[in-house]
Formats: structure tokens, C-alpha cells, sequence
């Protein structure tokens, strides 16, 4: 009972339980996207869905093998639509395993293949889009590759982010 008054406040309220309530209603739910090097493709759906469903949705992006940068062509496919990933970092999916992570988005082969369960995680999907930094051929053939990509990624986490809005608001 001592215990129990001395977590009350003055106006009659547990201020522990208060605490834990509002850190449960800012929390958003965790989605990661996972691909091989998270230097391109992870990183594009990352930005995208940020960009729609940031405000509702917690967004984050590793690899099974990062690559350790951010590919500048990735970062310019992006920023060619107005978003802005210059300062995202390539990071192992390890970093997260302890994460409560609600969805994970594998968006290579590779990367489905290995993907762990993470602890608590709900759901599990796979969008699969090729590769645009083994793209081969000119420079605008490579510039094309990342921009049709990023167009396909862009229509799939678009899709996504407003239906999980919907849901959640």
C-alpha cells in the first residue's frame, strides 16, 4: 500500500501507469524493409513510405549484407520526386532484433530467404524488385534502371502506406 501512495500524485492518479499509457499511444508500429546491401532499393521504400504514412508508421530499412553506403544513384531517384534520403545509412538487420517490429517488407529474394522472425513481429511480406545497381549499359541506361524501379517501388509503398493510414487513423 506504501508503495502504491507513493506512485499517486496529488490529484489522485498513478503518474507510472499515466507515463506508460501516453508512451503507448506515441509509439508507432515499427515496419522494416529488408534487402541484401540496403543501399538502394530498402532505402527507396524507405523514403517513399515515410513520405506517405511517416506520420502514423515508424519506417526503417537494413540489410542482410549491407553494403555500407547509400547509393548516390538511389539518392538521386528519390530526390528526383522530391525526397530527401542523403542522410540514411546502410545498417545489418541485426541492429533490430530486439526491435518490436510490427511488419517486415523483404524487397529482394535474397533477403526473404534469410530473413529472421523477429520477436513479436506480425506481419511478413515480399516485394521483390530487381536490382538497380547491377544494371548494366550507359549511363542512361543505369539512370533509367534506378528510375524505373523507384517508380515500381513508389506505386507498391504507396498502395501500402495509404492503406495502412486508413487503418490506422
Amino acid at each position: 500500500l506504501e508503495r502504491f501512495e507513493r506512485l499517486r500524485n496529488g490529484n489522485g492518479t498513478n503518474r507510472t501507469a499515466d507515463l506508460r499509457l501516453d508512451m503507448q499511444k506515441e509509439e508507432k508500429p515499427i515496419v522494416l524493409i529488408l534487402c541484401t546491401g540496403n543501399s538502394c532499393r530498402s532505402h527507396m521504400a524507405e523514403g517513399i513510405l515515410r513520405s506517405i504514412a511517416g506520420d502514423l508508421l515508424d519506417v526503417r530499412s537494413a540489410g542482410s549484407n549491407p553494403a555500407g553506403y547509400v547509393h548516390p544513384l538511389a539518392i538521386r531517384a528519390l530526390d528526383e520526386i522530391g525526397i530527401d534520403i542523403s542522410s540514411h545509412t546502410s545498417k545489418h538487420l541485426d541492429e533490430f532484433i530486439e526491435c518490436d517490429i510490427e511488419t517486415v517488407i523483404t524487397v529482394c529474394d535474397n533477403a526473404d530467404n534469410v530473413c529472421p522472425t523477429f520477436p513479436r513481429q506480425g506481419k511478413k511480406y515480399h516485394w521483390p524488385f530487381p536490382d538497380p545497381a547491377k544494371a548494366e549499359g550507359s549511363e542512361e541506361e543505369v539512370w533509367s534502371a534506378f528510375k524505373r524501379v523507384r517508380d515500381d517501388i513508389y506505386r507498391a509503398f504507396k498502395d501500402y502506406g495509404l492503406k495502412r493510414k486508413k487503418i490506422l487513423k
